[in-house]
């Protein structure tokens, strides 16, 4: 498949004021491509996009909470009525929550697929037929290793991204022969406030953070995000090591146990 020009091709990504939907943001606009910043903070958006127009981009912040389909549907209008078509959407918002399963509420599960989850699909449900109409465009899910591969005290959040990777398989299935590509990206750790953000919410319950050696930059995941939209694959990893151990974990639950339980025991 030949390389995708990006230049002058719009994007909407969701949890764009920070962590991965931020430093996809600016390396999009880097490319050349059109940018709808999506997310609920409106000061941390027109901080982005006043730093996209300073390196010469173009962007447009666009207030939003996933969790509002209505909301959604007119985030993608106004993507079409400012740059003229919506040629790609990255479903990135998503929350975490730090906490034995067995004690995590049914209104603490509840909030983290309704965000992570159907907060996704509210995203790009109203670009798909856009996009099937016109022939072309770009799906793509901001999923974790974790889809494939749960860890202790993040049963919820591991849940929901792996029902954002199944959910993403299908319509990739189903789409297939369109023009439409769709891609899951599977970051391991990644140095954001996600973790943060889910301490001051939650209270001090929160497990704790990912170990060092399992966490990478949000610029990290940027870039391979982008060299999927110039040339679409069905999944994007950014840890050779993690994928393998992902695809290991169904041949090997005993070891894999163990493995995760030693790797995610809190540092002393």
């Amino acid at each position: 498949m030949p390389r995708i020009d990006l230049r002058d091709r719009s994007i909407v990504i969701t949890g764009a004021s920070s962590g991965i939907g931020r430093a996809t943001a600016i390396e999009c606009a880097r490319a050349g491509m059109r940018v709808v910043a999506a997310a609920r903070r409106p000061d941390r958006l027109d901080a982005l996009v006043g730093a996209i127009h300073a390196q010469g981009g173009q962007a447009q912040p666009f207030v939003v909470d996933v969790r509002d389909a209505d909301a959604c549907t007119a985030m993608i209008e106004f993507t079409i009525d400012r740059f003229g078509a919506c040629d790609t959407v990255f479903a990135n918002a998503g929350v975490t929550l730090g906490k034995p399963t067995h004690e995590t509420t049914d209104s603490q599960l509840r909030e983290l697929f309704e965000i992570n989850v159907f907060g996704s699909m509210n995203a790009v449900r109203p670009a798909v037929h856009r996009m099937i109409e016109r022939g072309s465009g770009h799906l793509l899910f901001c999923s974790s290793v974790l889809a494939l591969l749960s860890v202790p005290n993040h049963g919820a959040y591991t849940a929901t991204k792996a029902a954002q990777h199944h959910l993403a398989r299908a319509i990739r299935a189903e789409l297939h022969g369109t023009g439409v590509h769709v891609s899951t990206v599977h970051p391991i750790g990644t140095r954001t406030e996600l973790f943060e953000a889910a301490a001051n919410k939650h209270g001090q319950y929160l497990a704790h953070d990912p170990p060092k050696w399992l966490t990478q930059s949000p610029e990290r995941v940027a870039r391979a995000v982008l060299r999927c939209l110039k040339k679409p694959r069905p999944e994007v990893w950014t840890s050779q090591p993690a994928r393998l151990a992902a695809a290991l974990s169904n041949a090997t639950p005993r070891l894999t146990d163990a493995i995760v339980r030693r790797a995610m025991k809190p540092e002393q």
